[in-house]
């Protein structure tokens, strides 16, 4: 079964410096329907403008994925990280028994645009903990290149839930192909370029930027790219 979040549909907040997209209830908005997938939590499409930011604020047992897709990101935290993350880098920031931090756009002159993303962790109260690791355009092209896992296999970040998150960038008429586990379930997050996901036999579903779809109960996913398309791909339990 695959169920299409469509981009036009997810909440808005604008605040000026700021211009967010949440697939699900985030901040102020609110939607008893979209709570959220599995363990993700939160997914909001952040535009910042030139050296603007979120000011330092606190966190709590939360994995937190940030996903550069333009421009450079600044983070700094009360554990001493700093560190500017540019695209086909992946942070994860470990809140667990409370941590502080702030994001800016490391730009003065060019905006940023960022996926932030919140996984709930498999267990509350683990140290936290921060690491990056970037991922060459070459292993994500036409291929679902592991970034996050609960293991770090494969030289991935890990993470402290039992999530694989993959990132691809696919070429029109280029597929990839996952094989489910029993019992997991996707979320696909189109962040650029639209795609089509063939679970089933019937006619494939049609994605565009923005575009989210859980999934499940399929043993087979194939993802083919329409246009140059960069996705994410969260196999969960």
């Amino acid at each position: 079964m695959i169920t299409i979040r469509p981009a036009a549909e997810r909440g808005h907040a604008r605040f000026g410096w700021l211009d967010s997209r949440h697939s699900f209830s985030f901040g102020e908005y609110y939607d008893p329907v979209h709570m959220g997938f599995g363990p993700l939590r939160v997914i909001n499409e952040d535009r910042v403008a030139p050296g603007a930011g979120f000011p330092t604020h606190g966190h709590r047992d939360m994995e937190i994925i940030s996903y550069v897709l333009d421009g450079a990101l600044e983070h700094r935290d009360s554990i001493g990280t700093g560190a500017v993350i540019r695209p086909g880098e992946v942070q994860r920031m470990s809140a667990g028994t409370g941590i502080r931090h702030s994001e800016y756009n490391h730009s003065r002159s060019a905006p940023v645009h960022f996926l932030q993303i919140w996984i709930m962790p498999e267990a509350d109260g683990i140290a936290p903990g921060y690491e990056q690791k970037a991922f060459p355009e070459s292993e994500r092209r036409n291929a679902l290149r592991l970034v996050a896992s609960r293991d770090g296999r494969d030289g991935a970040i890990t993470i402290h839930q039992d999530v694989d998150l993959y990132a691809a960038l696919l070429d029109p008429e280029r597929s990839t192909t996952l094989t489910l586990r029993k019992g997991r379930k996707v979320w696909l997050q189109v962040a650029r370029g639209s795609v089509t996901v063939d679970g089933t036999t019937r006619v494939p579903a049609t994605l565009k930027e923005g575009d989210g779809a859980a999934i499940s109960d399929v043993e087979t996913l194939t993802i083919t790219g329409v246009e140059p398309a960069e996705i994410l791909l969260f196999d969960m339990v």
